[in-house]
């Protein structure tokens, strides 16, 4: 295999050489920032979502903004959203993605499973993946799940699939606990993967930001007021944080979380503003 390689960058056609690199896996915006964020968000939120605690469950906001969580929806559990990011790194453009989603079985009893189309084009409509997550709730707001990402259904991507396993927990003890709504304020999750956790952009590798991030990821939500979360999570090559509220329609959910992506030089070329917004129900 040669040494010198060529990309396409994020913002075009336009062809560069990779030097001294042998086959650079390029990390596409919507995969590293948005696609995760969908998938994990909505589904948090949804009614039955097979995270609750038996004493104090989780809240009703996201608990994470680039990172995955052991839950997941279920119980016929239908999800939906989009989300944007500005400007997408290493370019002046934003970038934006939308999904749709189902969960099925008990994860209570047994297993759930939840089920992702993403929309990877939001101008064309013409790049489509899929995304699994199987998970199992574990009892006093324990919860584990492991899935795969960027599944592709179509042409035009150039990242690989992404693995990964996560545990996640809300918090029992009596500090961390809202006796009056019945949730715990604290959450965390901590996993390990591949892909988007260990492998940075190819433009990151070209600005001598290093080839391969952590391999472990992890996300961490505290509700600083009723139904408003903090969260920060670490998605293998950068820092993020930002804040989760659940708007009310009668019975359905709106769910909202801005924050601020890549906190640190590790990756991307500054800070980046994220945003996503969607909603679930039972059918």
């Amino acid at each position: 295999m040669e040494n010198m390689d060529t990309e396409n960058t994020d913002t075009g056609n336009t062809k560069r050489p990779h030097k001294n690199f042998k086959t650079i896996r390029i990390m596409k915006p919507l995969t590293k920032y948005l696609v995760p964020a969908l998938l994990g968000l909505f589904a948090l939120n949804a009614p039955d979502c097979g995270i609750a605690a038996p004493l104090y469950r989780a809240n009703s906001h996201a608990k994470s903004l680039t990172t995955p969580v052991g839950g997941g929806a279920a119980n016929n559990i239908v999800f939906m959203g989009v989300g944007g990011t500005l400007p997408a790194p290493y370019a002046d453009d934003s970038d934006g993605a939308a999904v749709v989603g189902f969960g099925i079985g008990d994860p209570k009893e047994n297993l759930g499973l939840q089920l992702c189309l993403v929309s990877l084009d939001l101008s064309e409509w013409d790049r489509y993946s899929m995304a699994l997550h199987l998970h199992r709730d574990l009892g006093n707001a324990n919860s584990f799940g492991v899935g795969v990402e960027n599944i592709m259904l179509s042409e035009g991507s150039d990242s690989g699939k992404s693995y990964y396993a996560v545990y996640s927990q809300s918090i029992q003890s009596e500090p961390f606990v809202n006796k009056a709504t019945g949730v715990s304020k604290l959450h965390f999750s901590v996993g390990a993967g591949n892909g988007r956790f260990a492998d940075k952009s190819g433009d990151d590798i070209l600005s001598g930001k290093g080839e391969h991030g952590t391999y472990v990821f992890g996300n961490v939500a505290y509700e600083v007021a009723d139904e408003f979360n903090v969260i920060a999570d670490w998605n293998g090559t950068n820092l993020n944080a930002g804040l989760s509220k659940t708007f009310w329609i009668d019975n359905l959910p709106i769910v909202t979380a801005v924050g601020a992506g890549d906190l640190t030089d590790n990756s991307g070329d500054g800070t980046r503003f994220l945003f996503i917004v969607g909603t679930g129900f039972k059918l």
